[in-house]
């Protein structure tokens, strides 16, 4: 069966995932009856359909979808981990690799508006295809750490693109590279870099007599062509990325294609790779294929959007249609499970809040619309007031602090080419606070503050330098190893990636009994066995569980088993350092509940670690903002959102995507479309 959705005047859309429920309609049986309108776009997609062959097993990772990227605007593709969206992107490049194959469709592209015959990508021989590739059609990957070679200078893997595809020489290549980096703002404008140049200058040396010009035009030539001989490592994340960019766009693409390009990025750096994206689409008039798995990103760069979930596009429309009225349970999900900067919830609403999956007999993927929509989902969720939030965090401060954290300080040696310590580099620098029982305190901030140096150096996972750490009236950095190994019953700690934590070699059973067996509480086996099978099911898994391995779930899975280890000594005290990041926002959303549910139930008390805003306000009792190793500042989550005394605050809730109609409508109509 297939349902056709109608987004306002938007045209239906096939959807090939059967959906039972309210709105369900049977339109044609097969895609290939589906009429695609001839309309002035770059790409066109027909019922592509990728498979993946595993000794026996065929998985279906795209399931002959269609959509369309109009000329000159951005089409984003969201969808969870799973969804196909990246494998729909590399199939449109030509970068499917065995053992998967692109069985059936094609890929049209017309990189001219008079262009009267689409060109079949799929259809082209490789040499012809790589024309294509990197020259009219460019990508940027997730991950730009593991994109860059790291034995290459940025100058060499820059100009050997150029040099492809435009066929220049060498001298001509590295000033096109140059420009390039200006334009994606990883080097500044020649007269920017003067003015900093001058300013330096007369800093270090008062009486000095200012350059010339010509003068000045060398040093800052010889400052840009030394910027080409750095490598990878000696950037950025940030900076990194804009290289990829630079890189991406050559060429002068038609089409660009950035896959996940901002996710392994801070919030802020995020919002200034998003407004270049923005810049350089409008200045050169290319259109944007833009995969994300967060609708908050879609809603600041997308004009037309596509949802995908297990390989299907079950929603699709313009940016204003798809956020203003959603059609799909899935895409209503999505909209709702991310917590919101503007409201506090008991609980987040859930994916499977709107719809229920299951499998039938053949494997094949059956929806059923649960009979709610969003409004109805945002009430169910009820809404947190100030006053309430207010009132729990003073009696939570008229208990005695669980954790007090005086003058604390991280530093780590640098070391000169012999070995020697020249200096110290202060990771965490002077940190004070105090957490109560109970409580949830928000440590947030970018990459490189010391959140999670700070996390290790107060569970004494590494030495501080100096100052104190109380727990429960003991300073844990005076405390001899037997000691500290007896109180780390109480602290215990929830990481980032769910992936690296768990050891692939042993049965989640004995992953979660480890701790009980290193302390002996409970000494006997068979009480260790039931502990374990109490909290896997309490964090929502069963006991068939145990004898199953770490590689046998999925990312979400894998932290609730994570969950289930930290709590296997019942600790009273938990640090969360980043521990929903790596996962889907709707995954992220059911964690989040089951802390908060945990919390409750066990009377924890939580340091939760993130660099995003609106998921540590939603945790939080108070939030603490920290900034190159020290504090910027601790306020209650509501107060420090609406009322921030420090500029970095500010930028940091600025970086935020909004994700709401009015931020929409706002980037529309820059772009001078209309909106409802």
């Amino acid at each position: 069966m297939i349902l056709s959705n109608f987004i306002g005047d938007a045209k239906p859309i096939p959807l090939n995932l059967p959906i039972a429920g309210k709105g369900a309609v049977k339109i044609a049986e097969s895609l290939g009856n589906y009429d695609f309108p001839m309309t002035d776009s770059v790409l066109q997609v027909q019922g592509l359909e990728v498979q993946f062959r595993a000794d026996d097993t065929i998985t279906r990772a795209v399931k002959g979808i269609s959509f369309e990227v109009p000329r000159g605007q951005t089409l984003g593709i969201v969808g969870e981990s799973g969804s196909g969206k990246s494998v729909t992107s590399l199939a449109v490049m030509g970068l499917v690799l065995p053992p998967g194959k692109i069985t059936q469709g094609q890929v049209l592209f017309r990189s001219r508006a008079d262009q009267v015959e689409p060109i079949d990508l799929l259809k082209l021989p490789p040499k012809r295809l790589e024309d294509f590739r990197g020259g009219e059609i460019s990508m940027i990957f997730q991950e730009p750490m593991s994109s860059l070679n790291p034995v290459y200078t940025i100058g060499f893997q820059i100009t050997e693109a150029i040099q492809l595809h435009k066929r220049l020489n060498q001298a001509d290549a590295e000033r096109a590279a140059l420009a390039l980096l200006q334009e994606v703002r990883v080097l500044p404008s020649d007269e920017e870099m003067k003015r900093r140049y001058v300013a330096e200058l007369q800093h270090a040396h008062p009486q000095a007599v200012i350059p010339g010009d010509h003068e000045l035009d060398r040093e800052i030539t010889r400052q840009k062509y030394q910027f080409l001989k750095r490598y990878p490592h000696e950037l950025s994340g940030g900076q990194m990325q804009r290289v990829m960019i630079a890189m991406a766009i050559s060429c002068d693409p038609v089409l660009l294609i950035a896959d996940e390009p901002t996710t392994a990025l801070d919030v802020t750096v995020q919002a200034t790779i998003l407004d270049l994206l923005r810049d350089l689409r409008d200045r050169r008039g290319m259109s944007m294929m833009f995969i994300t798995h967060d609708l908050g990103i879609i809603a600041e760069i997308a004009d037309q959007v596509v949802v995908m979930y297990q390989g299907e596009i079950v929603e699709a429309g313009s940016v204003w249609q798809v956020f203003a009225h959603p059609q799909h349970p899935y895409t209503k999900g999505l909209l709702t499970c991310r917590p919101h900067l503007d409201s506090r919830l008991r609980r987040l609403p859930t994916v499977s809040d709107f719809m229920r999956v299951s499998t039938n007999a053949a494997g094949e993927l059956h929806i059923e619309e649960r009979p709610i929509d969003v409004d109805e989902a945002l009430e169910r969720a009820q809404e947190v007031s100030v006053a309430e939030m207010e009132q729990r965090l003073a009696a939570l401060q008229q208990k005695q602090p669980l954790l007090q954290v005086e003058d604390l300080r991280v530093a780590f040696p640098i070391k000169n080419l012999f070995g020697q310590t020249k200096r110290y580099l202060m990771a965490v620098n002077g940190v004070s606070f105090e957490v109560y029982p109970g409580e949830t305190l928000g440590l947030v901030g970018e990459s490189g503050c010391g959140k999670s140096t700070l996390a290790r150096a107060i569970l004494q996972l590494i030495k501080p330098t100096g100052g104190h750490v109380f727990f429960a009236g003991q300073d844990v950095t005076q405390l001899p190893t037997a000691a500290l190994r007896k109180l780390r019953r109480e602290m215990q700690i929830i990481f980032q990636n769910p992936y690296s934590a768990l050891d692939g070699r042993m049965s989640v059973g004995a992953a979660v009994m480890e701790p009980m067996v290193i302390h002996g509480s409970p000494s006997d086996r068979e009480q260790q066995k039931q502990r374990a099978i109490y909290l896997l099911e309490r964090v929502g898994l069963d006991a068939s569980a145990m004898k199953r391995y770490p590689h046998q779930f999925s990312g979400g899975q894998r932290q609730r088993i994570c969950i289930a280890r930290a709590l296997a000594l019942n600790p009273r005290f938990i640090i969360c350092d980043e521990s929903v990041s790596a996962l889907d926002v709707s995954v992220q959303a059911q964690v989040l509940n089951l802390l908060k549910e945990l919390q409750a139930e066990f009377d924890l008390t939580y340091i939760f670690i993130s660099h995003d805003l609106s998921v540590v306000k939603f945790m939080s009792d108070r939030i603490m903002v920290m900034n190159k190793g020290q504090i910027e500042e601790i306020a209650p989550a509501e107060t420090l959102y609406q009322s921030p005394t420090q500029d970095y605050t500010r930028q940091l809730i600025a970086a935020i995507p909004l994700g709401n109609l009015d931020r929409i409508r706002e980037q529309q109509q820059q772009r001078g479309i209309s909106v409802g």
